[in-house]
């Protein structure tokens, strides 16, 4: 199938070959007849692509302040690979689409195949949305009109927190498809409209719909325009529709405004907000959200659950309904708004004319009839090809931490990558084409029924590890999985179950930092240790917001499950010695994540006791990983693995690297070889579940404040811990099923709680 993509690096637009999205729980797949360019969002993404690295840090200064504090802390090696690595991803343009629906996922039961949808999917031939970001079109409304239903729950939106009245009267300054819409909802509430632009053709338009007009392009006042329209009382309010830098429209919307007015902001314009405007009126400023209630809200657009139609009237997707049924009903006219029509084939022509023809408003893309191919799969790389006897693997997940870490060093071990799979069929086809695989893949079944590839790396969200685990083991394959193994006892159960089913597959979970080269450093040093060890881990972990996923027990685990386990692991190698109890203490109550400021105090089979400071509240210009190692009269210190000190030792060499190691590329390699040779797993399953269970339990002491034995019996038990695994609520089943679009899709686990790599 075709889908446009930007690529923010180049500014390259392209018109890629992809292979079909995978439908998942919750979703429907659509293959679109039209879609609609959003001419102001649209072209400032293609205009900031083609700008240069200079232009772009001018463009984004806070972000500019976001590299400076990870040079400080990473090094400047570091810092330039992940801002190349983030501006080289390709980005989907499009969010205003409409299509024929061709299939329905789990959980879907009032549409069915051949309805008519409007949604907020990409410029693709074909598409998969959750369900509450569509709606289904009236028959008598042509898909073409369809394809505003999302713009216009913009303005729509944005009409709703002005709140007007029958017989008011409204500035809108700016008059593209945003603007038109706003001058067409709010005379159809009875109002009056005096539209603001510099384009006249735009401003007859406007007029068209009634609106009285104001061309500053010719040098004309809206201030004094609007004092005059409304007799020197001033204007109720004004809506913003404008794309603009400058602060001066803000301004102006606030001198137009009566006593108590009230200013909208929908489009994008400079913020350096006056205090006297708004002191001496009390007025009232409000940025709009997009579509409306259920933006962003991961449980309501990715899990399916609608806020009660009673105490949210008006959601996002009642919002697209809205707009569906005013246009039935002839209130919205969308018809004299398609400007331009260009075959999907021809997209880089739509984009260079909204770039250059001040004409341009509506550019519709359109789609022939004929179905694209559905296949799942797509041969990127023939000449990729594996070899006969070649250890194919392949890679499931292609988020941050995938394209960042471990592909790269995936790709530098003796493995070949057969494949990688992602539920987005853009990021699988990038993450295909960066490790030279073979082959891309958006269904993870067809790798694991594919006899020929010997191994399954997962990177996906920390929710479905253990069953992704289990589901790779039982196909045969040997497994390798990003932390966490498991959130909760009853899933660790599963997986030991499993693992002892099959013996000869070898499971690895990505506990990195034990192949470090510093922490062999340091491993060196302890040769010999008369007596126990004494260790301290500081991690400065970083902010993360308590409506997180990965802060969602269901989800994530919680940052010590999902992300402490690291530095657990880390403790209890250095010692070469199991964890026999764990007793912790979190912060007090008056924070909104209390898990996530916690000292975790681990205790040692052979008498060694480690702490793991785990502090999410620190500053990101403090380093971010700290060891300090006590025995014998000496200590060891690593700081940020980028620097290791000995103190005490006679003869003791300083370790010092260019960038941070925290040992990835020896994790991957070791494991590889261990497949090829036929040995056992780098980490022994016992280790496994021995961090697996102090993380369980380092919460559990937290919370109940005793000290928490480790069991090292290795039987499978069904007994569950309070931490119910995900699909026990149905509430909580359709969260994690839908979120597996941050497994599957590439939002994985270590996109933003790996502490160095985020």
């Amino acid at each position: 199938m075709k889908q446009i993509l930007q690529h923010l690096r180049t500014g390259l637009l392209e018109i890629a070959e992809l292979p079909a999205p995978q439908l998942s729980r919750g979703s429907v797949l659509v293959q679109t007849q039209a879609s609609l360019i959003s001419a102001g969002t649209e072209r400032m993404l293609v205009e900031f692509g083609k700008a240069n690295m200079l232009q772009k840090a001018r463009s984004q200064p806070d972000k500019v302040k976001q590299v400076l504090e990870k040079v400080r802390t990473d090094g400047v090696l570091s810092t330039v690979d992940a801002v190349v690595r983030k501006l080289d991803q390709p980005l989907p343009l499009g969010y205003s689409n409409a299509g024929v629906v061709l299939e329905v996922g789990a959980g879907v039961h009032d549409l069915k195949p051949g309805d008519r949808v409007a949604s907020n999917g990409h410029h693709a031939e074909l598409i998969a949305v959750p369900r509450n970001l569509c709606a289904k079109i009236p028959d008598d409304v042509s898909s073409e009109h369809a394809a505003f239903t999302t713009v216009g729950s913009i303005a729509l939106q944005g009409v709703r927190l002005i709140q007007p009245t029958f017989g008011e009267k409204f500035l809108v300054f700016g008059v593209g498809l945003l603007g038109i819409l706003t001058i067409q909802l709010l005379t159809a509430n009875g109002c009056d409209v005096l539209a603001v632009d510099l384009n006249e053709e735009r401003l007859k338009l406007a007029a068209s719909y009634g609106a009285e007009t104001c061309n500053v392009g010719q040098g004309e006042d809206p201030i004094a325009r609007a004092q005059a329209w409304t007799q020197g009382r001033g204007v109720d309010g004004a809506l913003i529709t404008a794309s603009a830098q400058t602060d001066e429209i803000v301004h102006q919307a606030a001198q137009a405004c009566r006593q108590r007015g009230r200013i909208i902001l929908v489009g994008v314009v400079g913020l350096n907000l006056r205090r006297s405007d708004f002191y001496e009126k009390e007025l009232t400023f409000q940025v709009s959200c997009s579509y409306g209630p259920g933006r962003y809200d991961s449980s309501y657009e990715r899990g399916g659950q609608d806020y009660p139609y009673g105490f949210v009237r008006w959601t996002e997707q009642r919002n697209f309904e809205a707009i569906l049924e005013a246009m039935q009903r002839g209130r919205i006219d969308v018809s004299s708004l398609i400007t331009h029509r260009y075959p999907i084939a021809q997209a880089t022509g739509a984009y260079d004319t909204i770039r250059s023809d001040g004409s341009a408003l509506g550019v519709m893309l359109t789609y022939d009839h004929q179905e694209p191919v559905r296949s799942q799969q797509m041969v990127l790389n023939p000449k990729a090809s594996p070899s006969h006897g070649d250890l194919r693997v392949g890679v499931v997940g292609a988020g941050n931490f995938a394209m960042s870490t471990l592909i790269p060093a995936l790709a530098k071990t003796s493995a070949t990558i057969d494949a990688v799979v992602d539920r987005k069929p853009f990021a699988a086809r990038h993450a295909s084409q960066k490790a030279s695989a073979y082959r891309t893949l958006t269904n993870h079944k067809d790798l694991l029924e594919d006899p020929r590839v010997q191994a399954v790396f997962w990177v996906t969200g920390h929710h479905l590890h253990a069953n992704q685990v289990c589901e790779a083991l039982a196909a045969g394959k040997h497994v390798f999985v990003e932390k966490p193994l498991a959130l909760n006892e009853e899933e660790l159960s599963r997986v030991i179950a499993q693992v002892q089913e099959t013996p000869d597959r070898l499971l690895m979970v990505g506990f990195n930092r034990r192949f470090s080269p510093h922490i062999q450093h340091i491993k060196q040093a302890l040769r010999g240790r008369s007596g126990p060890l004494c260790m301290q881990m500081t991690v400065n972990a970083g902010h993360i917001p308590a409506d997180h996923w990965v802060q969602d027990p269901a989800l994530g685990g919680g940052r010590i499950i999902g992300e402490g386990c690291h530095f657990i692991d880390l403790l209890t190698y250095l010692a070469d010695s199991p964890i026999v109890s764990v007793s912790a203490m979190m912060v007090g109550e008056n924070v909104a994540v209390q898990e996530d400021k916690m000292s975790i105090l681990l205790k040692m089979e052979d008498g060694s006791i480690g702490t793991v400071h785990y502090f999410a509240n620190g500053t990101k210009s403090f380093p971010k990983e700290n060891l300090e190692v006590f025995f014998d009269q000496r200590v060891v210190r690593m700081e940020n693995f980028r620097q290791t000190d000995g103190y005490g030792f006679s003869s003791f060499k300083k370790l010092r690297t260019l960038r941070q190691d925290k040992g990835h590329q020896a994790e991957l390699e070791a494991f590889v070889d261990a497949i090829k040779k036929g040995g056992t797993s780098p980490i022994s399953f016992p280790e496994l579940v021995n961090v697996t269970r102090a993380s369980f339990a380092a919460v559990e002491a937290a919370k109940e404040g005793r000290v928490i034995a480790i069991s090292q019996d290795m039987t499978p038990t069904t007994q569950k811990t309070s931490a119910e695994a995900p699909g026990e609520d149905p509430a909580v089943e359709a969260i994690a099923m839908t979120a597996a679009d941050v497994a599957t899709q590439g939002t994985g686990s270590n996109e933003e709680t790996e502490t160095a790599e985020a």
